[in-house]
Parts: structure tokens; sequence; C-alpha cells
């Protein structure tokens, strides 16, 4: 029978679908312009910050350092306690609050990690395409001010892209990414602030330990910051 949600597949889709909650979720700045541009980076983005979920699972209290518009935020949230996101724009934190202000264990605070750190509170952080935009004479004062923000044996994980992807980037990408890393490179660096460092690559949404130099993006899982 027509518009029988029992026998017409059409009429229980309806109702189903009169059931869900209108929630209108914006995206923020910068996720609104990939959207539009190369909508399937989301996919990847969305990727990137599902691995650190995975990784961090379970942690009490977790720090993201550059989270820009919070587009991975809830992902993460979701599998923390608690969850202190922090960036250098104001304005985007400041609607970060009022976008996301329906996940109950996320917060947004100023913080800049190449002057300050929050000593030894959290016990994992993470920081996501942002160590490519930190210039190389200010990373020694960013990497150390974040390690010394985890508790003993606390865990960060550092998302960035691979130098050789280079040629690959968008205009806008180049004229921020002022520190590619290799994946060499990124493992001595990081290895004057944590005791252990473990080196990942990914292409698109697939994590693997592959041949390094043809990962588009380099994953590090430090482990155990040296007390400084």
């Amino acid at each position: 029978m027509a518009d029988d949600p029992t026998s017409d597949s059409k009429a229980l889709w309806k109702s189903i679908h009169d059931k869900l909650p209108i929630r209108e979720i914006k995206l923020g700045r910068a996720l609104s312009a990939v959207y539009v541009s190369d909508p399937r980076m989301l996919a990847f983005i969305s990727a990137r910050y599902k691995f650190v979920a995975k990784m961090i699972g379970g942690t009490d209290s977790v720090l993201e350092v550059g989270c820009g518009d919070g587009f991975g935020a809830p992902i993460v949230a979701q599998s923390v306690k608690n969850l202190l996101c922090t960036d250098i724009n104001e304005e985007s934190l400041a609607d970060n609050k009022e976008r996301l202000g329906f996940v109950e264990n996320l917060d947004f605070r100023y913080a800049d990690f190449r002057a300050e750190c929050l000593p030894g509170q959290f016990g994992a952080a993470y920081a996501v395409d942002v160590l490519e935009h930190v210039f190389p004479n200010e990373e020694e004062a960013f990497l150390g001010n974040i390690a010394r923000s985890l508790i003993p044996h606390g865990v960060t994980l550092f998302g960035t892209p691979n130098v050789t992807s280079e040629q690959y980037a968008s205009e806008y990408s180049r004229l921020g990414h002022v520190n590619l890393q290799s994946s060499a490179g990124m493992h001595k660096s990081l290895r004057r602030f944590f005791h252990n460092v473990f080196m990942f690559g990914m292409n698109d949404e697939v994590v693997h330990t592959g041949y390094a130099p043809m990962a588009h993006y380099l994953w590090a899982l430090c482990v155990d910051p040296i007390q400084q």
C-alpha cells in the first residue's frame, strides 16, 4: 500500500528521516574553503584525526596544539575524557566555541607554544598539520614546550606533509609551509625531546610503514618526554 512504511520503502525512509533532529552544523572558514575547492580532502583530514583518536583513546586529559577551526576536535573528543584545543588565532577560537558548543568534553583556549607551555597537565597531545607552519628558528621552543606540557610517560602525535609532496601542494599550502619535514629529519628533531619516536607514513586515508619518501604525509608517535 502506498505511503505505508511497513510496505513502501519511500514511506519507510521518510518516516525515519522526519524523526531525525535538525542540527545545522557549520564548517569553519578553512574547511569550508576545502569543501568547495577539493572536497576529497575532508576524507583525508578526517582520517588523520581518526588515527589520533585511535592512538590516544581513553586518555583522561588531552591537548591539541594548533586546532585551527576545530574540524577534527569532535572526532578526538569522542574517544577521550577531556580535550583542550589551543591555537594562536583568537578569531578562530571564538568561532569554534560557538560552532562546537555541542561537544560537552571539549574546550578551547589561546596558547602559543613557541613561547609557553602548560606544565605537566596532559596525558597526550597532538598537532595535526601544524609543524610545517612553524619557522625552523621557532621549532626547538615549540617542540620543547609541547613536551613539557605532558605528564611523565605522556604521548604526542605530530602529523605533517612530507617534504617530497610539496610539488603537489596547493598555492595556499605552499605559502604557509615554511618548515616541511622528511621522515629522517623529523625523527632526529623529535628525539631531542622524547625518549621514543616511531615514524609512520600516510597516503590518503591509509597509515603505513612503507618507503618514507613515497609517503604523502608523515606521522611521528612520540613517547616519554625527556625532562628538561
